[in-house]
């Protein structure tokens, strides 16, 4: 358990950037689903119209740390080259 002030407020503060950082990764999971669920149904315009919505919310997650950069290039494209393999 924290002692010094500075470490009681430290705790504060890390649990008042877990519920916002909690609320961001859960937007983003979401985001992404929709962009699976698209692909799962074959529907390449809706997966297209979900990813320009969900890159953008990975990257953003990766800036503010939620998720690591390397893992949100990852998703991205992964999701792009099978939004790719619809067209085909």
């Amino acid at each position: 358990m924290a002692n010094t002030t500075s470490a009681k407020k430290a705790t504060r503060k890390i649990a008042r950037r877990t519920i916002v950082n909690k609320s961001r990764r859960t937007q983003m999971r979401g985001s992404v689903r929709t962009v699976e669920e698209a692909i799962a149904s074959g529907d390449r315009d809706a997966a297209l119209k979900a990813f320009a919505l969900a890159e953008p919310e990975l990257m953003q997650a990766a800036q503010r740390n939620i998720i690591h950069k390397n893992s949100a290039s990852r998703k991205v494209s992964r999701l792009s080259h099978r939004i790719a393999k619809l067209a085909k």
